[in-house]
Order: structure tokens, then C-alpha cells, then sequence
């Protein structure tokens, strides 16, 4: 490989915020953020509404979030002009 053409690989917590569940793996992101790891070091944290704790597939259960109001969005979107 080239030095000095690639990012930076480094351990980042991504954090689902819908389920609470927090992981650490390796990323290439750097965000500005910053958490204590259970370990006592601080790591980026990189925050997602949707992982594999959260999402129905992964649980099995039916989830439904509308956290930006969608419906009322189109339905103001396409409604007709009077």
C-alpha cells in the first residue's frame, strides 16, 4: 500500500440511539464527539438511529418511529389546494 493516501483507521463507538445500545469497532469516520468506554479510555462516537439492537428484522419485533413527523410531511406535501 501507499503511504499516506489512506484515512486513518481507528476504534470509534457507534451508538444506536432508539435502543440505547452502544458498540466499539473500527472506523475511518472522526467524528467530534467523544464518550468513556466501559475500558476508561474516550473514543469518537458516532451516533445512529437504526443498528442490529434496534432494527425489526434483526428483533423480530414491529417497530414503528416516525421521529420527523413523515406522514404529516406529505400529506402537507400533496394535499390539494382548495
Amino acid at each position: 500500500m501507499k503511504k499516506g493516501i489512506h484515512p486513518e483507521y481507528k476504534d470509534v463507538v457507534f451508538w444506536d440511539t432508539s435502543s440505547d445500545h452502544k458498540f466499539i469497532t473500527r472506523s475511518t469516520q472522526s467524528p467530534k464527539e467523544t464518550i468513556k468506554w466501559e475500558d476508561g479510555k474516550e473514543y469518537p462516537v458516532i451516533k445512529v438511529e437504526v443498528s442490529s439492537a434496534s432494527h425489526p428484522f434483526f428483533t423480530g419485533k414491529k417497530l414503528f418511529m416516525d421521529t420527523a413527523g413523515r406522514v404529516e410531511k406529505f400529506k402537507n406535501k400533496y394535499q390539494k389546494k382548495a
